[in-house]
């Protein structure tokens, strides 16, 4: 569907645009950095109460475990008394003291131990929080790096697409201007002609009236060859069908001519046939249909191949016989219905189908089932209708095709006649350096300017496979 084109209030709304994304991109982040929890230094453990160890042990003995002497007195009577009276309390509190002291001393032990704990945890969170910040950090700067890096991927892309774009312009433009110069220089040739003509207008019309003078010559003697032919006592044709006949014979070196300006010239159509000398190794009584000027019966008779040819153009049969080539003028039917049944040992027609009516066609298949003996082939070698470029090149240039014939019909028509083992040998390709060539693919073959390159390439490979295939093909079966 078509657009309008881009008009600044496109590209202002589209400015607008990005700026709202960048506001909200930016807010986004904002919170984000916000939204970390903030830690606070711990805070560091009291310090211990432990009493001094010396202290300790020097105040919970209360007895130093001394005996009393021996009683000598009255005091000292009474003050064995009185320690057997205390000394139960006394050991007592001192068994209590020392147990204290021992629960003391483990508390202390505790203590220590739980401060050297609270330490390590301590410096853990230290660094698990610095961690924790460090990858904020570079979280924060991640995100900042986002926006430029995806810009950047977007001008890569931008400047890879036209680098994809440039190559193909470039490469068409290189294309038009080896065609423009080819022009020009054939221009320059033509006009120098054109001069080296005009330095001879003196004698052009002198020219003209001589060639006036030959065309009329020839179509009075052209006139009376017509007349002469159609007056043969021996004839049993109708008047008005040896009027045709005889009109036949004349025209035919036109379609001589025809066939050495546009099938090619000899030495040409020898090299394409000569595949197709192995299929008929060590045969006998081969038949041509459709003969031509020969080329064909030259490489059989070359090969030791015996082989005769037949063709409805008079002037195509006589240029074969100048040559020692044994040749007749006849038509397929007409040659094979006098000839006895498995008499031929192959039978070759190349370019001739396209030229027959399809009930001729299927008469003539039948017909040369007849003829052929078991284990011969039959060849048939036509324009391939499926490439374009032969279609509109080759068959409509001819005036005497009468329909074209698709590969797979052929196929079918030879099986239905009672041939085996019926295939396709598609012959001629185009050249490659003429189809349509591909487009260079980037370095990176899966970015977005790759893809756009492959889908190119497919749609090519398509048109390629449309319009510039094999030029003909040959329908080979075998007579079981």
């Amino acid at each position: 569907m078509l657009k309008r084109p881009t008009g600044p209030e496109d590209l202002e709304q589209l400015r607008l645009e990005r700026d709202a994304a960048d506001l909200r991109y930016n807010e986004a982040l904002t919170a984000l950095d916000r939204a970390l929890p903030r830690f606070a230094p711990p805070v560091a453990p009291l310090p211990s109460v432990e009493p001094h160890p010396e202290q300790l042990q020097d105040q919970w003995a209360i007895l130093d475990g001394a005996a009393l002497p021996p009683p000598r007195g009255v005091r000292s009577r009474l003050a064995h008394f009185i320690w057997r009276l205390v000394h139960p309390f006394l050991a007592r509190q001192q068994s209590f003291n020392s147990l204290v002291v021992e629960r003391l001393r483990r508390d202390a032990e505790t203590q220590r131990r739980t401060a050297t704990a609270l330490q390590a945890l301590s410096a853990a969170l230290d660094e698990r929080a610095a961690a924790l910040g460090a990858f904020h950090t570079h979280l924060i700067q991640y995100l900042q790096q986002v926006t430029p890096y995806a810009d950047t991927k977007d001008r890569l892309a931008a400047g890879s697409l036209m680098a994809v774009y440039d190559a193909a312009i470039n490469a068409m433009t290189g294309e038009l201007l080896m065609r423009w110069e080819s022009l020009s220089a054939r221009e320059a040739r033509f006009e120098a002609r054109v001069a080296a003509v005009g330095a001879l207008a003196t004698d052009h019309e002198d020219l003209r009236a001589s060639l006036a003078l030959l065309q009329q010559s020839t179509q009075t003697l052209k006139r009376e060859l017509e007349r002469m032919l159609a007056d043969r006592p021996a004839d049993a044709l109708t008047p008005a069908r040896a009027d045709t006949a005889a009109s036949g014979v004349i025209d035919s070196y036109k379609y001589v001519g025809f066939e050495d300006r546009f099938r090619g010239s000899q030495t040409e159509i020898r090299r394409r046939l000569a595949s197709y000398l192995p299929l008929f190794e060590g045969g006998a009584d081969v038949l041509d249909v459709g003969c031509g000027r020969g080329e064909l019966l030259d490489l059989f008779q070359q090969a030791g191949i015996a082989a005769r040819g037949i063709d409805l153009n008079h002037e195509m049969v006589e240029v074969c016989r100048s040559r020692g080539l044994e040749a007749v003028e006849a038509d397929w039917l007409g040659h094979l219905d006098s000839l006895p049944d498995g008499s031929l040992g192959g039978l070759v027609a190349i370019q001739v189908v396209e030229h027959l009516e399809p009930s001729y066609l299927m008469r003539a298949l039948d017909v040369a089932y007849q003829k052929l003996r078991p284990g011969s082939l039959i060849v048939l070698e036509t324009i391939n209708p499926t490439c374009w470029f032969a279609f509109f090149s080759s068959y409509i240039r001819d005036l005497t095709h009468v329909r074209p014939i698709h590969p797979e019909t052929l196929q079918y028509l030879l099986t239905a006649s009672g041939f085996q083992a019926v295939r396709i040998d598609y012959r001629e390709p185009y050249p490659e350096q003429e189809k349509l060539q591909p487009v260079p693919m980037p370095a990176d073959a899966t970015s977005r300017e790759g893809t756009l390159a492959e889908i190119v390439n497919g749609n090519l490979a398509r048109l390629n496979a449309l319009l510039f295939t094999h030029l003909d093909y040959a329908a080979v079966g075998t007579r079981r």
